[in-house]
C-alpha cells in the first residue's frame, strides 16, 4: 500500500456564490501584502469562510497572534456544531482548477500517511521534502494545529506519472459534482467531484502499480530497492512537517487523537500536468565586494565555456555567462547556492530570492550588489535530483503565481 489513501472529507453546505467567500488562498501567500488579506476580509464579510479557520502568515508576527489562534479553534468548533458540513466518507475529491491563464490543473484530495513521511536530510521515505525544511518555522504552526479540531490543506504533493495512469482516467468517469464556483481575487475557477467505491479502488491500484514500476526502474538502474520516492513535496512543505510533528507528539503521549493525527489531508497532482510549470527563482547578493565574490566563486566552482551547469552574473549594467567546471550538485542552483552559503557565512552580506529577471537587473545596479540569473529547473529533473542529492537547496523553483496557488476548500476532523 502506498502512503496516499481515501479520507472522510468535509465540505460546506453552501451555494456557489457562498463558496466564493468560503474559499481563500493558502496562508503562506501575500506575506508582505497585508492589503490582499484586508481585501479578502472585505469580500468575506461575516459569511462562513476558511479565512476564519486559518492564520495568514502576514500576521504571524503580530502581538495578537495567540488570541487569533484561540479564535481559530473556537471558529472551527462553532462550524462543526452548526451542522455546516456534509461528510463524504472514505473518498477522494477530484479537483479541476482553471487558473488565471485558463489552463486546467487536475488534482486529487486525500490523506497522506505521516508514518511514511520524513522531512529530515537523508530521508528514504516514500513521501519526501523537495527543499530543506527550516526547523524554526515549525513550532509556530504546531501551536495552530495541535489543538485544532479541523485541518484544511494547502499542501500539494507531486507524483511522477508520465503515462497519466492515476488521476487523469477519472476525467472519463461519471462522478458526483460537489462544488463548482469562481474563486476570489483572480484565483480562477474550482470544481470538485467525489471519487469513491470502485473508482477510489482504481486510484489505489494505479498507485500500487506506479510503485511497482518504480521498483523495476531501480532494478534496471542498479539502484537500491529500498527507499522508493513516490510522493515529492510541491507546496506546503512546512505545513506537512507541522502535521508530522503534531502526530509524533500525540503518538508519544498515547493521545486518543493519535490515529486521526496520523494522516494529513493533501492534494496530489501529476508532475506532468501541462498546467504545472516550474519557474526559476533568482538570487541577488548585497553588501559585498563584487570583485572578491567573483574571484572566490571562480576559485571554488572553476570556470568552463563548455560546462552544462551555467548561469548569468550581473554587476551594474554588465552581464556575463558563467559555466561551472566543478559542480557540487545535480542542479546549477545547488552548486551556486552551496558556494553562496559558504561565502556569506565567511564574508557577510545578504541574499534575496527574486522572481523575475527585470527586478534582478534593477537590483544589481545598486552599489556592492551582484545578481544571478538561474535557468528554470526542468520538471523531469525533480525526482532524480531528490533521489540523488536529497532535498534541494531552498528556493530552487516556484510552481506558478500566488493567485494560482491552492485555495482552501475541503476539511477533515483531526481531534475527537
Amino acid at each position: 500500500m502506498t502512503a496516499f489513501t481515501t479520507a472522510d472529507i468535509l465540505l460546506p453546505k453552501l451555494s456557489a456564490d457562498e463558496m466564493t467567500r468560503w474559499s481563500v488562498v493558502a496562508c503562506d501567500q501575500y506575506t508582505s501584502e497585508p492589503e490582499y488579506w484586508k481585501k479578502t476580509r472585505e469580500i468575506v464579510g461575516s459569511a462562513p469562510s476558511t479565512l476564519d479557520l486559518i492564520l495568514p502568515e502576514a500576521y504571524l508576527d503580530e502581538p495578537d497572534c495567540g488570541s487569533r489562534i484561540a479564535e481559530i479553534h473556537e471558529n472551527m468548533a462553532k462550524y462543526i456544531k452548526s451542522d455546516l458540513f456534509n461528510v463524504y466518507k472514505d473518498c477522494f475529491i477530484l479537483t479541476k482548477r482553471t487558473q488565471a491563464d485558463w489552463r486546467v490543473r487536475v488534482g486529487l484530495v486525500g490523506a497522506i500517511d505521516l508514518e511514511m513521511y520524513d522531512y529530515h536530510a537523508g530521508s528514504r521515505s516514500q513521501v519526501r521534502a523537495t527543499e530543506a525544511t527550516v526547523a524554526a518555522r515549525i513550532p509556530p504552526r504546531v501551536k495552530i494545529r495541535m489543538n485544532a479540531p479541523l485541518e484544511l490543506p494547502h499542501i500539494m504533493i507531486l507524483i511522477d506519472d508520465v503515462n497519466n495512469t492515476v488521476i487523469e482516467p477519472l476525467l472519463e468517469k461519471k462522478l458526483q459534482t460537489v462544488y463548482d464556483f469562481e474563486l476570489m481575487q483572480n484565483g480562477g475557477h474550482l470544481e470538485g467531484a467525489v471519487v469513491d467505491g470502485e473508482n477510489a479502488n482504481g486510484v489505489l491500484a494505479a498507485l500500487d502499480k506506479l510503485a511497482e514500476e518504480e521498483l523495476k526502474i531501480r532494478h534496471w538502474s542498479g539502484l537500491d530497492k529500498d527507499g522508493i520516492l513516490l510522493y515529492a513535496m510541491g507546496d506546503g512543505n512546512h505545513s506537512l512537517a507541522t502535521a508530522k510533528e503534531c502526530y509524533e507528539q500525540k503518538k508519544r503521549a498515547n493521545s486518543p487523537d493519535a490515529e486521526l493525527a496520523r494522516y494529513a489531508l493533501v492534494e496530489v497532482v501529476n508532475l506532468h500536468s501541462p498546467a504545472l510549470e516550474f519557474e526559476a527563482i533568482h538570487r541577488v547578493i548585497t553588501d559585498v565586494d563584487p570583485d572578491d565574490l567573483l574571484c572566490k566563486m571562480t576559485e571554488a566552482l572553476g570556470k568552463s565555456e563548455d560546462a552544462e551547469q551555467r548561469f548569468t552574473v550581473i554587476i551594474g549594467d554588465t552581464s556575463r555567462e558563467f559555466g561551472i567546471a566543478k559542480s557540487t550538485a545535480n542542479l546549477t542552483v545547488g552548486s551556486l547556492q552551496t558556494f553562496l552559503d559558504g561565502y556569506l557565512s565567511e564574508n557577510g552580506g545578504k541574499i534575496d530570492y527574486i522572481h523575475g529577471e527585470d527586478l534582478v537587473r534593477r537590483l544589481a545596479l545598486q552599489d556592492r550588489s551582484v545578481g544571478f540569473l538561474l535557468p528554470a529547473m526542468e520538471k523531469s529533473e525533480l525526482f532524480p535530483t531528490v533521489i540523488k542529492d536529497g532535498a534541494l537547496p531552498r528556493k530552487t523553483f516556484s510552481m506558478g503565481h500566488a493567485h494560482d496557488k491552492r485555495f482552501y476548500c475541503e476539511a477533515r476532523i483531526i481531534r475527537k
